[in-house]
């Protein structure tokens, strides 16, 4: 059975696949892959633009190992807010604490699963198909200056090792494993459950309006430093971005919200909003300008032009989520932040010379530096620079001026999304890059779990 990622960029045909439902049957798994001298990548949404799962060996299908394990209570809530204004919204707010989930469970299951439970994730991205360990593996993050990546919201993991023996690690037990693991590309076992950080479930007051990207860019530090989170989407030829705030509700003691926020959005129209304009109609947009290139660029200016304002409050998961059915390609650059002005102006000016037309928009966020060693973030403060082009549309030109202008300023790719770099440039972009490489010959030292693609970023 031939395996494909959602973009279409990686297809893999595994000589075995197993769909385990316990972590001993992921063992089994592993033990049986090494007895054949198969290697082993786990699966799972292929949501990755990379072929960081692909395998001519053994695929372990994680989609029968999901839901939560165990939920412990009573933990501070230090991850509730950036500003620390959040105080929960259901008038009592429930404790903070720890939810162990299996590797295979979706962030939309895990998301209604906390919300039932009257907890949340601290932040997200903008998609929510992705597998809880695909997330982690990769760096996948949301956006705000206060916050960090999804990695940096996991206390522990469980990991099914070469010999497909199974250990917990944490910051106290095995720190330097854990520190791997968080963010691993798969390269030192295979992740069978993760424990998370929680916080009690938040609302967000979310605004998101049109503004002259110009203002946007002499703006940017202010709007980072001053909205819980924060990111806007510019249309390549277009002169507006669309900028995004979403704010945490402050509830006092009493239930109320303090008044003058914005009701839920209307059922109608956000069919309307997400389903209608921003796939059926984009898709149609995108659709035309494949087939008729001349017309990519007066489209992608039209798509800018219609852009519209609206306010409205929700859980913090229906805000941080947007349905994303038009298919598409991507690479992504970290830069330090106070870099971000003079990368979007290369790009800028890079996009008017290109030879083929764009369809699709520049995507921008903030993170806040972590320690994590493989982390996009690690070390500084973060801007995130995402660029897209329609599936079936020419995107190496593009994708190579803009690797280019991010080399610049030391800019790290995002690990499962469209890049070029090795292993030895990477070393150079990673303060802990070699530490990294020491604990994966340690856990790893015939490279069960290794790929071509990790053989490009972390060498054989």
């Amino acid at each position: 059975m031939t395996w494909e990622n959602w973009a279409g960029t990686a297809t893999a045909d595994p000589a075995r696949r197993y769909w385990p439902r316990t972590a001993e049957a992921i063992a089994d798994a592993v033990r049986d892959a090494a007895a054949a001298g198969l290697t082993v990548r786990a699966l799972g949404s292929g949501h990755s633009f990379t072929p960081a799962a692909a395998t001519a060996g053994a695929a372990i299908d994680l989609s029968n190992w999901t839901g939560i394990v165990s939920v412990e209570e009573g933990l501070p809530d230090t991850l509730a807010s950036p500003s620390g204004s959040h105080r929960g919204v259901r008038g009592v707010a429930p404790p903070s604490g720890t939810v162990t989930v299996r590797s295979g469970t979706t962030l939309r299951a895990l998301n209604a699963d906390l919300d039932a439970l009257g907890l949340a994730m601290p932040n997200m991205g903008d998609i929510d198909a992705q597998t809880i360990s695909g997330a982690i593996s990769t760096g996948t993050h949301g956006t705000g200056a206060g916050l960090g990546g999804i990695a940096t919201q996991v206390a522990a993991l469980e990991l099914v090792m070469a010999d497909g023996s199974i250990v917990k690690v944490s910051a106290d037990d095995a720190p330097d494993l854990f520190a791997a693991a968080q963010v691993s590309i798969g390269a030192l076992g295979v992740i069978s459950t993760v424990t998370l950080r929680c916080v009690p479930a938040f609302r967000l007051a979310a605004d998101e309006r049109p503004m002259p990207l110009d203002e946007v860019l002499d703006r940017f530090d202010e709007l980072a430093a001053g909205n819980d989170h924060f990111e806007f989407f510019w249309f390549p030829y277009g002169r507006n971005a669309l900028v995004k705030r979403n704010n945490r509700i402050v509830v006092s003691d009493k239930g109320g919200d303090g008044g003058g926020l914005p009701g839920p959005m209307p059922e109608w129209r956000r069919f309307w909003e997400y389903e209608v304009m921003e796939n059926a109609a984009f898709g149609a947009l995108c659709r035309t300008g494949r087939a008729v290139p001349s017309l990519a660029r007066p489209l992608s200016k039209l798509a800018a032009a219609t852009l519209s304002a609206r306010s409205y409050s929700a859980e913090s998961h229906r805000v941080f989520v947007t349905p994303r059915r038009v298919r598409f390609v991507e690479t992504e650059y970290a830069v330090p932040r106070p870099a971000v002005v003079e990368v979007l102006a290369g790009l800028r000016a890079a996009v008017s010379r290109l030879s083929q037309p764009v369809m699709f928009p520049v995507e921008v966020r903030v993170a806040a530096a972590d320690d994590i060693w493989l982390s996009t973030a690690y070390g500084r403060d973060t801007a995130y620079i995402a660029i897209h082009q329609y599936r079936g549309m020419p995107h190496e030109e593009y994708f190579a001026a803009f690797e280019s202008i991010a080399a610049s300023v030391g800019g790290r790719p995002h690990w499962g999304k469209m890049h070029k770099l090795g292993a030895a440039r990477l070393g150079e972009l990673y303060p802990r890059f070699a530490d990294f490489l020491r604990v994966r010959d340690q856990a790893d030292p015939q490279r069960r779990f290794a790929n071509p693609y990790l053989e490009q970023i972390l060498g054989s």
